[in-house]
């Protein structure tokens, strides 16, 4: 299934680092929330993305925006990943493949890997609702920053 703007969001639980956990509930109907799903930690497009967010925190963060990133790596990787790079915000991993499969940003074959995450970028607004989809087949393209902003502004 592919998630689509107006869906209604189902809560999820993953994990961020091993024993802990995030769960979307905590912040679903609350906050707006931005999920961004990408194919593998330590990569160099997936680098520049994540340290692209990091570098335009303060407008996230004055959007009082959520924002959770997923991938299929385990939780030791992304932790690993979040602390090279100085990530302000939480790497969930999706390492069973549930959000992203539900979501529908699963790669068939990516490269000869199967089940590697789309990048794909996801705005969920205070009505617990998806307000912005951008799903990508090249994993060399990342997301229009602005864009995203715009949609993280203006989700209700």
């Amino acid at each position: 299934m592919k998630m689509s703007v107006g869906d209604r969001v189902e809560p999820f639980t993953l994990p961020y680092e091993a024993g802990q956990t995030i769960d979307l509930a905590d912040h679903l109907g609350r906050e707006r929330i931005v999920l961004l799903f990408f194919p593998f930690a330590f990569t160099s497009v997936c680098t520049a993305e994540f340290c692209r967010i990091r570098d335009d925190w303060s407008a996230f963060d004055a959007l009082d925006a959520v924002v959770l990133g997923i991938s299929v790596d385990s939780p030791f990787v992304t932790s690993r990943f979040r602390a090279a790079e100085n990530i302000p915000f939480p790497i969930l991993s999706d390492f069973n493949r549930t959000v992203t499969g539900e979501w529908g940003v699963l790669y068939d074959d990516f490269h000869g890997f199967h089940g590697v995450a789309k990048r794909a970028a996801f705005v969920i607004g205070t009505d617990g609702k998806v307000a912005y989809t951008w799903v990508t087949e090249d994993a060399g393209v990342e997301p229009d920053y602005a864009e995203l902003l715009n949609a993280v502004e203006n989700a209700c």
